[in-house]
């Protein structure tokens, strides 16, 4: 079987654009035997600017197309990437978290077994208000305690009670409590619950009990949201987050540290433990709500769909993830040096996934 050939060109497709409607356009003219010319890749919202800053240069300075790049969530993004093998399907996916033993094994079932994982950087996640109000200082037990389904009271687990700031702590400001985040198939929303509510939960003896006894439960209370409309999901688009925060001064916004750097001039990150979300701080591993950040590739497309072992030369590259790369300007958190070597030299030897 032949697969048609990289073309030329550059072709600004990057969007977002629902990954059913282009695979519905695409499957009512090709055959399904015919291999697509041109990169999908699907996931992270807080990975979808480095990745199409990538798609961009890819583009620019080879003969392959540029990828189309969507923003879905890391969950979302996992679910298409593990629906299945071909060309109907994504060939990467983007994750603000590493990928899940339940979703390999999804991935496993229908047929998607190689799995090449990548691992790009660190980006912290920040809850931000516009410069329009006073920043906010806050330690991760009033995150918990504002954010929590549940919190303790007098020894027992109520709903939340919290409807300002001030309820919480005296020294915080009297406003309504109102957090604008991302909803659960988000790889932000996993990681902020995993850093920022269990850190806080465990700051609460009552809870730090719980944890020791029974981790099932604790980690149900420290997971839960509130629901009462004090956290609004926001939905997967933080930039529209970034717009909603500047329209309303009073509310606090969720979503990762190239966001705010991309918009300080507008927005300005809190303060959480005592430590400001700033680059250095976050690469240094000094401020306690940053994680890892990932793209997954489907080893069966690669010689399939032209152009994917170059894409991941390119992201993996010191011209785009080192300390002085062009993604560093969009807020990427660049590996250690030794870390990004042996990433890069395992990413281009498409070496497979491996949990343990």
């Amino acid at each position: 079987m032949t697969f048609p050939t990289p073309t030329g060109g550059i072709q600004v497709t990057l969007r977002s654009t629902p990954l059913a409607l282009i695979a519905a356009c695409t499957l009512g003219f090709a055959a399904p035997s015919l291999a697509r010319d041109q990169l999908r890749i699907v996931g992270s919202s807080t990975v979808f600017p480095f990745a199409t800053a990538v798609a961009e240069q890819f583009g620019k300075t080879t003969s392959f197309r540029t990828p189309v790049v969507e923003s879905t969530g890391s969950g979302g993004g996992l679910k298409l990437f593990c629906a299945g093998v071909g060309t109907q399907h994504p060939d990467i996916t983007n994750a603000s978290r590493r990928i899940k033993g339940s979703e390999v094994e999804s991935c496993r079932r229908n047929g998607v077994t190689d799995i090449v994982e990548v691992k790009v950087g660190f980006d912290g996640i920040v809850l931000a208000n516009s410069k329009k109000s006073g920043r906010f200082s806050l330690t991760k037990e009033q995150i918990f305690r504002a954010l929590a389904k549940q919190v303790p009271i007098d020894g027992k687990l109520v709903d939340n009670p919290y409807r300002s700031w001030d309820e919480i702590d005296a020294s915080l400001p009297s406003t309504r409590i109102e957090v604008l985040g991302p909803p659960p198939t988000s790889g932000t929303r996993d990681a902020f619950v995993e850093l920022a509510m269990e850190g806080g939960a465990t700051a609460i003896a009552m809870l730090a009990d719980l944890r020791k006894s029974d981790k099932k439960a604790f980690r149900a209370v420290a997971h839960g949201i509130r629901e009462d409309g004090a956290y609004v999901e926001a939905g997967e688009n933080d930039n529209l987050i970034v717009q909603k925060l500047e329209a309303n001064p009073s509310a606090l916004g969720i979503f990762g540290f190239s966001f705010l750097d991309q918009n300080a001039d507008k927005i300005q990150g809190s303060v959480v433990g005592g430590i400001e979300p700033t680059f250095e701080n976050i690469a240094a591993g000094q401020y306690g709500v940053s994680r890892s950040l990932y793209f997954y590739v489907k080893k069966a497309h690669v010689g399939v769909v032209p152009g994917i072992q170059h894409y991941v030369a390119e992201f993996t590259s010191d011209r785009a993830a080192g300390e002085e790369g062009y993604l560093a300007d969009k807020g990427l958190i660049p590996l250690p040096e030794a870390e990004r070597t042996a990433v890069r030299e395992a990413a281009r030897g498409l070496e497979l996934l491996s949990l343990n």
